[in-house]
């Protein structure tokens, strides 16, 4: 087995295309995998707002002509899951490799030892936060937020933090999509409903089980700069992210220069299923 450092890489990202966001996040799993990277931490923004489908996940449930009159775009994540609205939000990615301690076990153990950096995050903002606990398998639904999974983080009972994992190139790759502001339900504007009142059905299933930060904290507006700092300090605590600034290496750079128009700005990626 690798020996390992203490010290991970923690990288805080400007908004991008949600093709770029995907192949940035991909070319980092695949230079972890291999060795040529550290463990590393991603925070990051999106803009335009994209639609994001799970790996499996059916294209044909968006609705093309409601997403295109939004301006929004829309990507194909390597990992799994529902579909997530990117806006008004700040997304992680953690890549580490499969031999790493953190990736010992099963997928839902580590779910758990993630889960417990975002908490010690939420904590230093003051919310009031826990862990999901399930048996069984989560309940299948067209948005990610619809329904916590293992460990996923919840407030007042509804789903705060929406996260999937893939793994593959010999790395663990997990997303996971923190709201900070606005309407979670907008992402039923850009879904495929069979009427206007399975719309609207919708749109009151996801506000009474989902969650923003603000919400959470009982606050109009959270800042941006604020939640990136303490989601950074969170995994600095538990597993030794460095909060000094670090970039992509060449290569890494290179291999997302190449993913982002061969593969997630491609739409065969996004229309495979």
């Amino acid at each position: 087995m690798r020996q390992y450092s203490a010290t991970w890489r923690l990288l805080d990202d400007e908004a991008m295309p949600g093709a770029r966001n995907m192949a940035v996040d991909e070319a980092i799993a695949r230079a972890v995998g291999a060795g040529a990277a550290p463990p590393t931490v991603r925070l990051y923004r999106w803009q335009p707002a994209c639609l994001s489908l799970g790996y499996g996940q059916r294209a044909a449930v968006i609705d093309t002509g409601r997403l295109m009159a939004h301006g929004w775009d829309a990507v194909r994540r390597p990992t799994g899951g529902g579909a997530i609205l990117h806006t008004d939000e700040l997304t992680y990615s953690i890549a580490l490799p499969l031999d790493h301690p953190l990736a010992a076990g099963d997928i839902v153990s580590s779910y758990r030892t993630i889960s417990t950096a975002l908490v010690t995050a939420l904590n230093l903002l003051g919310a009031a936060v826990s862990q999901h606990e399930m048996t069984g398998h989560p309940e299948a639904t067209t948005v990610c937020f619809e329904t916590p999974s293992h460990y996923e983080i919840t407030a007042f009972s509804r789903k705060l933090v929406g996260s999937a994992q893939a793994r593959r190139y010999n790395a663990l790759l997990q997303h996971g999509s923190l709201p900070l502001n606005g309407d979670m339900r907008r992402i039923c504007d850009v879904l495929m409903y069979p009427n206007d009142a399975a719309r609207e059905m919708a749109r009151a299933q996801v506000r009474t089980r989902a969650i923003t930060l603000a919400e959470a904290l009982g606050v109009s507006y959270v800042d941006d700069a604020q939640v990136s700092q303490a989601v950074g300090a969170g995994f600095a605590q538990l597993f030794g992210a460095d909060p000094n600034e670090h970039s992509l290496s060449p290569d890494e750079l290179a291999a997302a220069d190449e993913l982002e128009v061969a593969q997630y700005g491609a739409p065969a990626w996004t229309e495979r299923r």
